[in-house]
């Protein structure tokens, strides 16, 4: 795995991963030792940018990510945990807001269809400090481009007084939204933004979000301890053929064994490996 420390290295011609390893899987019987040897060198070439490899180190040391055996919502027991609630410093909250400017920027760089945002929307609660700090972390790198554009955020209880509604911030109506949050596992709370943003008016161009678990969706008898072992979308998977929304991410689960195996970390990287091995998304 080939972390990239400085910005301004240029990377070399990406790879698809999967598709190679499944080469190098199934031809074992056809390819020469030094194909062999060259495949499999281009299958562990993953590059990770710096300010991801910098996002990770800053989860793993401020324990925003941890492991041991957590109970998620669809019943699953997860080896690792990501907690956004834990970025309540102003070094991780610069951190944090570092990696999404970045990954946003990338993000739009790459899906020259979007169009510009008008509004980046931070779903309440946690989405609100990610949304402005990111905003103004946006403003810092490209003045040009974001001095125009606005933040907003939802009341999870419509306030009847004074101004009223339930958005605080810009108004959406008419306006092309980036949401961004912290995680998303289910994809319940995207569903939910999607809704809030149409009702006012809005149209959702992209989700950006800080952890991409890339698992499959739950199936319907997992609460009971059930797995049926079925293949399926991811829940960033499932919103990108719903709804037609491009989607992102900072990291996702491969990024942090990518950077626990440069570390060193064997343990933990054989948990994750193995969750990934059974709960891994077919997308």
């Amino acid at each position: 795995v080939r972390i990239i420390r400085n910005e301004s290295e240029v990377a070399p011609p990406s790879y698809d991963i999967l598709y190679i390893l499944h080469i190098i899987k199934n031809s074992t019987s056809v390819l020469s030792p030094t194909t062999m040897a060259a495949s499999t060198q281009m299958a562990t070439s993953i590059i990770i940018p710096a300010y991801k490899t910098a996002f990770l180190e800053s989860c793993l040391s401020a324990k925003v990510l941890s492991f041991g055996v957590y109970t998620l919502k669809s019943g699953r027991q997860s080896p690792y945990f990501f907690n956004a609630g834990s970025f309540h410093t102003s070094a991780l909250l610069s951190a944090i807001s570092t990696a999404f400017a970045h990954t946003i920027i990338s993000f739009l760089s790459s899906h020259p269809s979007i169009p510009k945002p008008d509004i980046l929307f931070g779903p309440a609660y946690k989405g609100i400090p990610l949304a402005c700090s990111t905003l103004l972390e946006l403003y810092r790198l490209d003045p040009q481009t974001w001095s125009s554009v606005s933040y907003s955020y939802n009341r999870k209880e419509v306030k009847d007084h004074g101004e009223g509604g339930g958005i605080v911030g810009a108004s959406l109506k008419g306006k092309n939204v980036l949401v961004i949050d912290d995680v998303i596992t289910a994809g319940t709370a995207m569903r939910e933004t999607i809704k809030t943003v149409a009702k006012e008016g809005g149209n959702v161009v992209g989700f950006v979000v800080a952890l991409d678990r890339v698992e499959k969706m739950p199936g319907p008898r997992e609460k009971e301890g059930i797995d049926d072992g079925e293949p399926r979308m991811s829940a960033m998977g499932q919103i990108r053929h719903e709804f037609g929304v491009p989607t992102a991410s900072i990291v996702t689960l491969d990024d942090l064994i990518a950077v626990l195996r440069e570390k060193g970390d064997g343990g933990d990287i054989e948990r994750l490996e193995e969750y990934r091995r059974r709960y891994g998304a077919s997308d």
